[in-house]
């Protein structure tokens, strides 16, 4: 049996590459792992050779200290790879099938989950509604940051890529179906942006990319995305988007010089809890700043896709009401201005497929817009440092170096 090695998060700031348990088709008591999940049988699930799988935002919040993520925890819910070997009640996946992995855990039988609702599973994390690889008070479930990994309900819940020799082609570009394209269309979707429309999206994270890239393919006649980052706004620049540099101002008055008037279609919030103030507050946390810069800049009846994360704890936020996820939200500007606002995580399931079409037939060319930057596992913690720094480029790690020197 081979071994493993994966990233865990070992306290605020501190990652490091470990020698790990290979998986088995069972849960089994570790970090994270929530109690009742201990002992859990998996004979529907598969074990799947990590190939790429990326450092998230998402996973940033864990590392900073900002959520109650405990010390030893597997990292990682970004993967992409081929299946090695299979649970007894496997029926249509197969060996050497090359897979893209939802972040999403879900079981594909109870109500959320027939009714597309892959984010909020009812049967895979004890606790709560919803679930995912690596991350806190998801239900325990070992992260991807790994050579292997295990995935439960596996004919559930992977996307099968038509033709290996093709996927690996197009392997970063595939690498990103996992979380951050599904979760940048989502947020666009879920805004309403269609065609003619125009699209302030705050972040130029990987995410916030991704979302700019999704408001192209779907129609949108202006994409503007908002950022306190150099570098990134120039990525964001590097494929179409119109920028405004939030450190310098309040964003309606730089979208009016963009559009001629101070409000778009529609909007995306690809920051979440950690956002920080514009202009000369640009230095402080201020976590209600951007839904409220969106409902501000959004015009009346349009709608905001939230697939930024906020938390439910948050042990590092700056008041009392932040720490348990209570902010000072200006939700009578969004009552009166008729807005909708939809937040949660992406179900990746629902967008996928679609996207991998797109991807493989040369429509979208998603890593080159995100910068998507291969490191070996082995430099994780390096890759966690410089993303934390504000590096504009989206880490794909590379546990068995078959990524080569694709960028």
């Amino acid at each position: 049996m081979p071994g493993n090695k994966a990233v865990a998060y070992q306290g605020p700031g501190k990652v490091t590459v470990e020698d790990t348990d290979y998986p088995e088709f069972e849960l089994k008591e570790g970090p994270g792992v929530n109690p009742a999940n201990v002992g859990r049988k998996v004979p529907h699930g598969a074990i799947v050779k990590a190939i790429a799988t990326n450092i998230c935002g998402s996973d940033q919040h864990m590392v900073r200290g900002r959520t109650t993520a405990p010390q030893g925890l597997i990292l990682g819910h970004e993967i992409t790879g081929e299946v090695v070997e299979l649970g007894r009640d496997v029926e249509f996946i197969k060996v050497g099938d090359m897979v893209s992995v939802p972040f999403n855990i879900s079981c594909g039988r109870c109500r959320n989950c027939k009714e597309g609702k892959t984010g909020i599973c009812e049967n895979v994390n004890p606790d709560r509604p919803g679930s995912a690889y690596g991350y806190v008070d998801m239900g325990g479930w070992p992260g991807g940051q790994a050579e292997y990994v295990l995935v439960p309900y596996a004919d559930w819940n992977l996307l099968k890529f038509p033709d290996r020799e093709q996927a690996m082609e197009k392997i970063l570009d595939l690498a990103m179906l996992s979380d951050i394209f599904p979760t940048g269309y989502h947020g666009c979707v879920t805004a309403g942006v269609g065609t003619g429309s125009t699209v302030y999206i705050a972040g130029a994270g990987p995410v916030g990319l991704a979302a700019g890239v999704s408001a192209f393919l779907l129609g949108a006649a202006v994409v503007i995305i908002g950022d306190l980052n150099k570098e990134r706004l120039a990525q964001a620049r590097s494929f179409g988007c119109e920028t405004v540099d939030v450190s310098k101002g309040d964003p309606k008055d730089q979208i009016e010089q963009i559009l001629g008037v101070p409000e778009v279609d529609c909007s995306v919030d690809a920051v979440g809890f950690e956002a920080r103030g514009h202009g000369r507050d640009a230095a402080t946390e201020q976590p209600a700043t951007v839904l409220n810069t969106l409902m501000e800049v959004t015009r009346a009846g349009g709608a905001i896709g939230i697939p930024g994360l906020y938390v439910t704890g948050d042990p590092g936020a700056s008041t009392e009401a932040a720490k348990v996820g209570s902010l000072s939200l200006r939700l009578g500007l969004g009552w009166a201005k008729s807005h909708a606002f939809f937040t949660g995580q992406c179900p990746v399931m629902r967008y996928n497929r679609q996207l991998m079409m797109a991807i493989l037939h040369d429509r979208v060319q998603i890593a080159k817009a995100v910068n998507a930057s291969p490191i070996p596992l082995d430099q994780a913690p390096q890759g966690y440092a410089d993303f934390d720094k504000g590096a504009a480029r989206k880490y794909v790690l590379d546990p068995h170096g078959l990524l080569g020197s694709r960028a």
